[in-house]
């Protein structure tokens, strides 16, 4: 597994956690337990710092960065589909970033929400809890849940 530190900014990777061999964690990052970090995935730390919870699954190709403004914090139980990216912004407990989906600077989204497949919430934009967010700016889906 390619695990590098940058400087003074070195990774954190909880013993429990998985890292496999063809994924890349570089600077500030801190991953914790049970969490899981798939082929090609990329966690960048190298101008902010990265948080990943417990139990989070960050899948095949995802890209996940900071910048120094905006640390990206992604909770526990969350799952980061293939191809994701995400970009200083906050993913809370339980989430669920879809496959090619993009969360930009400053965005969050809530506890138990859904950001569905090719979504982008862009900069600043709030996903609430349980909610689904879909399209390109992603808009929440009225009426829909992430929750049955």
């Amino acid at each position: 597994m390619a695990i590098y530190a940058l400087g003074d900014r070195v990774p954190s990777i909880h013993p429990d956690a998985f890292v496999h061999p063809d994924a890349t964690v570089i600077g500030d990052v801190t991953i914790g337990a049970q969490s899981s970090i798939w082929p090609s995935a990329v966690l960048r730390g190298d101008y902010g710092t990265i948080v990943i919870g417990e139990r989070t699954s960050i899948q095949d190709g995802a890209v996940v960065h900071a910048v120094e403004a905006f640390p990206t914090i992604v909770g526990s139980d969350v799952v980061v589909g293939h191809l994701a990216h995400l970009e200083g912004c906050v993913i809370h407990d339980g989430s669920l970033v879809g496959s090619g989906s993009i969360v930009l600077h400053h965005a969050h989204v809530h506890t138990g929400a859904t950001v569905g497949a090719g979504a982008v919430v862009t900069n600043n934009q709030i996903v609430p809890e349980d909610a689904l967010a879909v399209g390109i700016p992603a808009k929440i889906k009225e009426g829909a849940s992430s929750r049955p």
